[in-house]
């Protein structure tokens, strides 16, 4: 499906997106998942084809469908939301190849602590004002400085999956 997404500026869609994320615990045995309700974001497509943009996602919009766990998530053991009320993923560069991959070089700061999150996505959909990404990527939350682990039960990478949904912004 190779696909020439238009140039010119693109709104996040939030009610059509989905930020998720998954994490081993219990020392790998359950997998706890959870979705963050409110996301933003905007981007750029340049008239060379390639793109940037933002993503930002509201910390305490974590919802795990646990609220004893959503709480200390929130709290300074971990995503500290009271002084780090959201995380973001800037895109600095992205570029479509011909099987429809995207390479995302983009910098994500979580926690107060920006970090280089090399990314890749697919265009799944796309047309003249509307474009429709899907992504895996995983992350160390020890180099966010999120590194609480009791009895050593959270070991590993955090998955962070997303479906995002741009629209162009007509002007």
């Amino acid at each position: 499906m190779t696909v020439a997404v238009e140039t010119g500026l693109w709104q996040l869609d939030p009610a059509r997106t989905e930020v998720a994320i998954r994490h081993k615990t219990m020392w790998g045995l359950v997998t706890v998942k959870g979705v963050f309700a409110t996301v933003a974001g905007e981007g750029e497509v340049r008239p060379d084809g390639t793109a940037r943009g933002t993503v930002t996602l509201d910390a305490a919009s974590l919802d795990t469908k646990n609220g004893k766990r959503d709480k200390h998530l929130r709290s300074a053991d971990l995503f500290d939301v009271e002084h780090h009320p959201t995380l973001t993923f800037a895109v600095d560069d992205a570029t479509v190849a011909q099987d429809d991959t995207v390479t995302v070089a983009g910098e994500l700061t979580v926690h107060g602590i920006t970090k280089p999150q090399p990314a890749v996505a697919r265009v799944t959909a796309a047309s003249a004002d509307e474009v429709t990404l899907d992504t895996e990527f995983t992350v160390d939350r020890d180099q966010f400085g999120m590194g609480w682990n009791q009895l050593g039960m959270l070991r590993g990478l955090t998955t962070v999956v997303g479906t995002l949904v741009f629209t162009r912004v007509k002007g």
